[in-house]
């Protein structure tokens, strides 16, 4: 039989959780391995403090979305020839290469299936 010694963590927080919070806590730790949790909560910080600066922009779909709806074909081909114009303007906005990459993509999917 193994025997597996087991350890209390004491967590000072600034408000009253919920118990539905604190067992799902508690799953977490005795499931997971303790590298892996501080792994987790080392990225949540970090996102959670870019997102706390303005830094984080999140929702990359939706902004996706809103450049590419309702637009036709002749409209996406005109952005992929002035595609240096728009990318400065893409930037403007504060959207990341990645983001400008795909819509960029869809673009290209949008002026080819309705100029046919």
């Amino acid at each position: 039989m193994v025997y597996m010694e087991k350890f209390e963590i004491r967590l000072v927080v600034g408000k009253k959780q919920t118990d539905a919070q604190l067992k799902k806590l508690q799953e977490y730790f005795s499931e997971m391995p303790m590298d892996e949790i501080l792994a987790g909560l080392h990225f949540a910080r970090n996102r959670w403090s870019a997102k706390d600066a303005g830094v984080l922009k999140v929702g990359r779909k939706s902004i996706i979305k809103r450049e590419i709806h309702s637009i036709t074909a002749e409209q996406a081909q005109w952005r992929l020839k002035n595609w240096k114009m728009m990318i400065a303007n893409y930037r403007k906005l504060g959207y990341s290469y990645p983001t400008i990459s795909r819509i960029k993509k869809l673009l290209i999917e949008v002026s080819k299936k309705r100029s046919r």
